[in-house]
């Protein structure tokens, strides 16, 4: 490529992503122009509204196509892949340039959205596993599928009708998963729930020793915790967040129970 059509086709980019900053390079007709800037924001806009249908009912049609533009116009993309445009918006609206004045959960929310999309797309194959293995003497084996999310936001429950405009006190702890069927599923979260999916992910061992390091940091009697954790981890068994116990884990080693520092 000769350094002057580089020139030229940079000089067309920079134009189709931010009309109003650059001028477009010499020779091309507005109206043609106006076709590949329409076309090309179209693209981006109508994939986005597509995966964000919550983020733009609640901005409103204006607000919503304003931060379109400046991500398209600002963000460089680091994949070609339109399928994954959505998690680099997620990303753009952590920084100073995707927010949005009076909308402080804009963040927590489209990556709220952006969950569901990104499970359904999920193809990450099941480990190997015992899937009747003991969920208390065994080591539980969370699927690739499902994650446990932590919002400052009530991000459920925002739309249209609710902007909220302080953070509650208390996070809002959910779990998103695909089910056997396929479809993705959202579920709210104890605190004690939360932080069992959240260590069995982190740790492999037993969810006997898991349930007991939980109980040593709440300063609780292991006995108070044993039937709701193993209830949890049951019923996350019939859902298919948890695939069983670890194939190769049928005796895994005792774990010290310790108070975080």
């Amino acid at each position: 490529m000769s350094e002057r059509l580089r020139r030229q086709q940079f000089a067309l980019t920079r134009h189709l992503r931010d009309p109003n900053r650059y001028p477009p390079p010499p020779g091309i007709e507005e109206r043609r122009l106006r076709v590949y800037r329409e076309l090309l924001f179209g693209s981006i806009e109508g994939l986005l509204a597509g995966g964000f249908p919550v983020v733009r009912a609640t901005l409103g049609e204006a607000e919503w196509r304003a931060l379109v533009r400046r991500f398209y116009a600002a963000h460089r993309c680091a994949t070609p892949l339109f399928p994954q445009v959505g998690g680099e918006f997620v990303e753009f609206l952590q920084r100073p340039r995707g927010r949005v004045r009076g909308a402080p959960w804009l963040a927590e929310l489209a990556h709220y959205e952006w969950a569901e999309a990104a499970l359904l797309a999920c193809d990450d194959a099941a480990p190997a596993h015992c899937a009747d293995g003991d969920l208390l003497d065994g080591v539980p084996l969370i699927a690739p599928w499902a994650w446990s999310l932590a919002y400052r936001w009530p991000v459920h429950e925002i739309g249209p009708e609710l902007r909220p405009r302080r953070a509650p006190a208390s996070p809002s702890l959910l779990l998103v998963h695909r089910d056997r069927d396929g479809d993705v599923r959202f579920a709210r979260l104890t605190p004690l729930s939360y932080r069992l999916l959240a260590a069995v992910r982190a740790q492999s061992r037993s969810g006997a020793d898991h349930l007991r390091a939980l109980a040593a940091e709440a300063g609780a009697p292991a006995e108070s915790l044993f039937a709701e954790g193993r209830a949890a981890l049951a019923q996350w068994r019939d859902q298919g967040v948890v695939l069983g116990t670890v194939a190769d884990a049928a005796s895994p080693p005792p774990a010290i129970a310790r108070s975080r520092p």
